[in-house]
């Protein structure tokens, strides 16, 4: 007896035909699998480009608890855990952060690594192949920065209501993935001690890293390296003397090793200077709070929270940084875990938190929202506003509603 296929046959002329319904299943699937499913016609082609227009949210990938190398592989952990869930992602990431703690790529599990260790050249050579690495994982035109420190905050992966922790031990590492936002420009930057001439930085650097000349800056994310040597705190207060303003939010620290951009030609024995993001637009709203050598309880710990929950930030669609000094943690809170990472989540319990532990902290008190500026930095030309010791400085950004 002939099966009547009229039915599945109006039925495949469905899916292959009718916008909607095909939006409505390319929507399940994660982003590698959407831009395979875009070969098929140029029905599924315009169908899957308006869905990725639709995956805005924030994402990430976290790991923690392996040394630098996979012995079957050879590869950095968090390398390995990108080609994982990176098929699993709904996001077509425009900008990644990604930082990993500094001793994970330098204990080593045989002797001839351990020999590469010493040899300044061959750490340089690996630095650059574990960027080379994450960078062909990403789309070509992806922003990519990635840096080492001494310990890592991090969300574990989910729906940023997880505990978030603190690995001082630095054997954990974490990628942010940025979408590309509407109404939002983030740009990545590298400033150097090259850039820098007769006490002046180059105009047209700053102007491509939106530092200068942008009305809509609102907040920047800054990482120094190489900043044991002297005259890289005076470079680092140069930089953010200008854009230390009313309306602007500035975040970040001293890390270690610069990976990314793996571009970027970097002489550490002769080079120090400040990477980072800069993100701009009207839709951000963020708020920075400064814990300092005071704040050393639990309970203080808490009211310094309460002041970032009382800045009013939107709590959808954003994101927390964690900049803390390497000299704080257990041993600043008499051996107790987790402290400040888990008084941040006791406020915003759906805010994800990612950050580090460093070697010096910038920042301060300040809100910037869409209709208020509040500037609570000491205003004495005697002390500087941002570059801080033995403190942790938490940033609460909000990138806009989700549409």
């Amino acid at each position: 007896m002939a099966m009547d296929v009229s039915g599945l046959r109006s039925g495949g002329s469905v899916l292959s035909t009718v916008a909607e319904v095909v939006e409505q299943i390319l929507f399940c699937l994660p982003t590698k699998s959407l831009q395979r499913s875009a070969s098929v016609c140029r029905l599924w082609s315009d169908c899957a480009r308006r869905v990725l227009r639709r995956h805005r949210r924030l994402s990430w990938i976290t790991t923690k608890g392996h040394a630098y190398a996979d012995r079957e592989h050879g590869q950095h952990f968090l390398v390995n855990k990108m080609i994982e869930e990176l098929e699993e992602v709904y996001v077509l990431p425009e900008t990644v952060l990604y930082m990993a703690g500094t001793d994970t790529f330098c204990v080593q599990s045989s002797s001839r690594w351990r020999k590469e260790r010493r040899d300044e050249s061959a750490m340089k050579s690996k630095d650059a192949e574990v960027a080379t690495r994450f960078e062909k994982l990403l789309p070509m035109n992806c922003k990519l920065l990635g840096i080492s420190c001494p310990g890592i905050v991090y969300t574990p992966m989910g729906n940023g209501k997880q505990r978030p922790l603190e690995v001082e031990d630095g054997i954990a590492g974490f990628a942010l993935l940025l979408p590309k936002i509407e109404g939002v420009t983030i740009k990545c930057f590298h400033l150097s001690n090259k850039d820098l001439k007769n006490n002046t930085f180059d105009q047209r650097k700053l102007q491509a890293a939106g530092l200068l000349d942008n009305a809509d800056l609102r907040t920047v994310l800054l990482f120094g390296y190489n900043t044991y040597r002297p005259p890289a705190v005076d470079f680092i207060q140069r930089l953010t003397k200008p854009i230390n303003v009313r309306n602007t939010v500035v975040v970040g620290g001293y890390g270690d090793r610069l990976f990314s951009p793996s571009s970027e030609s970097i002489d550490a024995r002769h080079m120090y200077g400040t990477v980072g993001l800069s993100f701009s637009g009207k839709p951000i709203q963020a708020a920075s709070i400064l814990l300092d050598e005071d704040v050393a309880t639990p309970e203080s710990v808490d009211a310094a929270m309460k002041r970032l929950k009382a800045a009013n930030i939107p709590e959808h669609n954003t994101v927390g940084f964690m900049c803390a000094c390497i000299g704080r943690g257990q041993n600043y809170y008499s051996m107790m875990e987790n402290v400040e990472a888990d008084a941040f989540r006791k406020q915003f319990p759906n805010v994800p938190l990612f950050g580090f532990f460093g070697n010096g902290e910038i920042g301060c008190d300040r809100i910037v929202t869409e209709n208020f500026s509040l500037r609570e930095c000491c205003s004495s030309p005697e002390y500087d506003e941002l570059i801080h010791s033995y403190s942790t400085v938490m940033l609460l950004l909000h990138l806009g509603p989700l549409k």
